[in-house]
């Protein structure tokens, strides 16, 4: 069974915890079960966490922080379809501690279309026994303090490699398309070269660092945009650094090391945000921003309402033949939207990177337009602990 390094002390008494948060591969998700973990630790510092993990996520990632003592990496992956035993996968995790929370998606009605994940959660609800309690993680029992700051711990060898292929400059880091495979998501090489123009224009000693995998391998996500379209955004600007496929940590270091983070929307976000870095996202499309992290962002929605802004699984609005002559493309990334909102997205990218907008401010603000874009029905807003709530 592949694990994290240990850390920590031997058994010692104190009462131990199992997140089981096996979900999505996506690093967005392992993001989640560290700020989960970190509620529990929040009200309970001598609780001894262990954390279940996808195996074919980043759970590298786990070993970034220091209030998780074991990460288990789960070798049954599969998660849409059945594929594998999750029973065999799972002889090698002990299964008896004092409390046990799984991933909410294991009662959830909604998530239960997912074949490979209902199977897992059928099963590991009958493995792990908890001496105390058992719940759902993110509640108590035991306590749990939800709105925590998460600060990912990067290696110093990491971060001087970033800083020192900086060499003092100042950076944008970019992820020019997220997870899915379907390339008509994500804004068109023209489109990007329209947004990184016009930010050369804002800030004319940047530095864009750009991120992402296009490398298959171990079952991990890779970004929906090919390798000929990566070396034309790069071609025009070879100060920049071209960072794909290079380890997680080492583009995580140069995201903290960047004044900013700019994508559409992905979980990778959620990382960024995790190091502490502004994000400036590109929305609209699938699902909204839904992830806080006390680091100042701002979300730039499509201004036009001839389309929806997002569709939350659902078939999303095309255009057949984008204006720029680069194939099709969703409408919320179609070169006229991208057009439409270059100056806020330009100007937001300016107030983030000067600091002039507050974690809260960004909260306060983002909320109404979202609720405008859903049409104002507040039941289609669904966040991370419920921030929401406090806004809408």
């Amino acid at each position: 069974m592949p694990r994290l390094r240990r850390r920590g002390a031997e058994p010692d008494g104190s009462p131990t915890l199992l997140v089981d948060h096996w979900y999505s591969h996506a690093v967005g998700h392992v993001i989640e079960a560290l700020r989960r973990c970190q509620g529990y630790h929040a009200c309970d510092p001598a609780l001894r966490i262990s954390l279940v993990l996808n195996g074919a996520s980043p759970t590298e990632l786990a070993g970034f922080v220091p209030f998780v003592e074991r990460a288990f990496a789960i070798p049954y992956t599969s998660f849409g379809a059945i594929e594998g035993d999750p029973r065999g996968a799972l002889r090698g995790v002990p299964r008896d501690w004092d409390h046990v929370v799984h991933h909410p998606a294991a009662t959830d009605p909604f998530e239960a279309r997912f074949e490979g994940l209902r199977r897992y959660y059928e099963v590991s609800r009958r493995h792990f026994r908890g001496r105390r309690s058992r719940g759902v993680a993110g509640e108590s029992p035991p306590p749990y303090e939800p709105h925590q700051i998460l600060r990912l711990r990067l290696l110093d060898t990491e971060r001087a490699r970033a800083h020192e292929a900086l060499a003092g400059r100042r950076s944008i880091a970019v992820m020019p398309a997220g997870s899915s495979s379907l390339r008509a998501l994500y804004p068109s090489v023209t489109s990007w070269n329209l947004i990184l123009d016009e930010l050369e224009g804002r800030f004319p000693d940047v530095v864009f660092a750009l991120v992402g995998r296009l490398r298959p391998g171990g079952g991990r996500t890779t970004s929906g945009i090919t390798r000929p379209e990566v070396d034309a955004l790069l071609a025009p600007r070879p100060q920049s650094l071209d960072l794909f496929d290079r380890p997680l940590a080492e583009q995580l270091a140069a995201v903290e090391a960047a004044t900013l983070f700019l994508s559409p929307h992905t979980g990778f976000g959620f990382a960024a945000v995790a190091v502490g870095t502004p994000w400036l996202s590109l929305a609209g499309g699938d699902w909204h921003e839904t992830f806080f992290n006390g680091v100042p962002f701002h979300s730039v929605l499509p201004k036009s309402r001839e389309h929806v802004a997002f569709v939350q699984s659902k078939p999303l609005p095309m255009i057949d033949a984008d204006d720029d002559g680069e194939g099709a493309r969703t409408a919320t990334m179609s070169a006229r939207r991208i057009s439409e909102d270059l100056d806020e997205l330009a100007d937001a990218a300016v107030a983030l990177v000067e600091g002039r907008i507050s974690y809260e401010d960004a909260l306060a603000a983002y909320f109404p337009p979202l609720l405008e874009a859903y049409g104002g029905d507040a039941s289609r807003i669904h966040t991370f602990e419920d921030i929401h709530l406090r806004y809408v």
